[in-house]
């Protein structure tokens, strides 16, 4: 079935830097979209990136500040956080469901997967 696993969430600095992996299973990045949300305590759940073969997408708040990437034949996807900032604190959950802002050749829906989600903590 469609998986998603993501890791790599660490307590950082305000301006230091990550880098979380997501492995996908499954289904196969050549063809589906991929991306990250991230939810903080009483907030909403907000989509960060998101990439396919076509196009990528970053939110504003974190733009030139993350990067999305991903490699198709190990079918992992990464994030690279710099320049972290106390605000960036969330937990981070790769996901399929990014469809409304990268279009693959086609979406996992209703098959969408959702990982358990990384812990990343901005603070001095």
């Amino acid at each position: 079935q469609v998986q998603v696993v993501e890791s790599g969430g660490d307590l950082v600095q305000p301006g230091g830097s990550l880098r979380l992996s997501c492995a996908a299973s499954g289904f196969t990045l050549d063809y589906y979209p991929i991306g990250w949300f991230r939810q903080a305590p009483g907030k909403e759940r907000e989509a960060v990136s998101c990439i396919s073969n076509f196009e990528t997408y970053v939110t504003d708040s974190v733009k030139g500040r993350f990067t999305i990437s991903k490699d198709n034949g190990k079918n992992m996807v990464y994030l690279q956080m710099n320049s972290l900032k106390p605000e960036d604190t969330a937990v981070y959950y790769c996901t399929t469901e990014v469809c409304a802002h990268c279009q693959g050749y086609g979406c996992l829906t209703p098959a969408n997967a959702w990982g358990q989600g990384t812990q990343v903590t901005v603070s001095a």
